[in-house]
């Protein structure tokens, strides 16, 4: 991804107000994108947000770029992405437009495309958007110009669509839920969904006011739902982010359980009744607890580059159906074509129902190994992971784990930070180990 000047790992994404996330360079990113797009067909493309203030303002000036270059646009209004990928899908439309900053606080947003598949944008479709936005921008003639139109019923579409992902003949009506929507695009959507498959559902988080995303609930902030679980007693608890992508989920003992934890339990499940095909696709930051546990049951796991762009990739090259992240990103192509946070949590509780135990005991098959996390915020053009006092720091800290644990130092794609794991067996020593090798990141940024 370094040979983009706007595209990240996951689109656009940066704090509101701060150039390349303005009003001006949103419509010329919409007009730009209808160009490239112009040329491939239906000239129709959807536009859904989760529930940031700065929504409003984005969505209107994507819909004025996409209209000035002859675009018809379909209004969502605040959908999880996922339910956009999906959409884009059924309604044949050229490209769905999310606005979200995802996991981020209302401070930020972002733009991310995905195709008429319902996955991220090929790379050399990207590259021809950025392109197109370093001319001018211009407009259609008046006839040509796009038409918007919003869709009205896209919830209760998304709704069903969920609901079709959970076994038919099972249900959820033992079930004491807890569901928290982190205030974001959920909001609407999640409680329903499991409502209607029969559970009781207790809601956390479903009172956007614009500025409460992610604000001390959801995926990221997990002590309110832990809370929550044991004050109504309730058999679990679901959280998801702001954009509905994330899962992180919490047995009834306040336990957190996070993608890895979460994805071996479908592997399970899927390998019992004979769904899993292949392995399971992890990431540089899945535990090793993971990589063990699957080890135990025959189920190959291999490691891609951190990112659900990345995980999606070798999916596809493995020809897997089943990845994830730890952090909670967990894509089932058997269900689904992106990473979709209440898909994934109807697979867990498909498990559960199937079962017929509890998330506690679903969890026990996996043992996870101490891992400690340090993030170094940094400044300057300078990469401070290939200094050779940080090298030095980190063989030293691998050498002392000697094959028990793994190190492992890399950027965020979305923050100017470095990232530093460190695991192994034992908690005392990877959290001094971890920083250790932060302090050498900081005195070399």
């Amino acid at each position: 991804m370094s040979n983009r000047k706007y595209f990240g790992t996951d689109g656009i994404r940066g704090l509101v107000g701060q150039y390349p996330v303005t009003p001006e360079f949103v419509m010329k990113l919409g007009y730009a994108a209808g160009k490239v797009l112009a040329a491939q067909g239906t000239k129709k493309v959807l536009i859904g947000k989760d529930t940031r203030i700065s929504g409003y303002m984005f969505e209107s000036a994507l819909e004025a770029g996409f209209s000035a270059a002859g675009i018809d646009i379909g209004l969502l209004g605040p959908m999880p992405t996922p339910a956009i990928a999906y959409l884009t899908k059924t309604f044949r439309a050229e490209a769905g437009i999310v606005i979200s900053a995802s996991h981020n606080p209302f401070y930020d947003n972002g733009i991310k495309f995905f195709s008429q598949d319902g996955q991220k944008l090929p790379d050399d479709v990207e590259i021809a958007i950025e392109a197109e936005l370093d001319k001018p921008m211009g407009c259609v003639e008046s006839g040509g110009l796009g038409k918007a139109n919003r869709i009205e019923d896209a919830a209760g579409r998304y709704i069903e669509f969920c609901k079709s992902n959970f076994p038919s003949q099972l249900s959820l009506q033992n079930l004491t839920i807890v569901v928290d929507c982190a205030h974001g695009a959920t909001y609407h959507i999640a409680p329903n969904v499991f409502r209607e498959l029969g559970a009781t559902v207790i809601e956390v988080g479903t009172s956007p006011n614009g500025t409460n995303i992610n604000d001390g609930c959801g995926a990221t902030s997990m002590e309110q739902i832990q809370a929550a679980v044991i004050e109504h007693k309730a058999d679990l608890g679901v959280a998801l982010d702001g954009d509905g992508d994330r899962l992180m989920m919490v047995d009834h003992t306040g336990y957190v359980i996070d993608g890895d934890e979460a994805v071996y339990i479908i592997a399970c499940n899927d390998l019992k009744s004979g769904n899993l095909q292949g392995g399971v696709v992890g990431t540089l930051m899945s535990n090793m607890g993971l990589e063990l546990a699957l080890g135990q049951l025959d189920i190959p796991f291999a490691r891609s580059n951190v990112g659900d762009r990345y995980v999606m990739q070798m999916l596809r090259e493995k020809g897997w159906k089943l990845g994830a992240e730890n952090s909670g990103h967990i894509i089932n192509l058997n269900h689904t074509s992106t990473g979709d946070g209440i898909i994934a949590a109807l697979n867990v509780l498909t498990a559960v129902c199937q079962r017929k135990v509890s998330l506690f005991e679903l969890r026990q098959g996996m043992t996870m190994l101490p891992q400690i996390l340090v993030n170094v915020r940094f400044s300057g053009g300078g990469d401070p992971i290939n200094a050779s006092s940080v090298q030095a720091c980190v063989d030293k800290a691998s050498a002392q784990l000697s094959g028990r644990g793994r190190v492992l130092l890399r950027k965020s794609g979305t923050e100017p930070l470095i990232r530093v794991m460190v695991e192994g067996p034992e908690l005392d020593e990877v959290t001094s180990l971890a920083h250790e090798i932060a302090d050498s990141v900081k005195l070399a940024s």
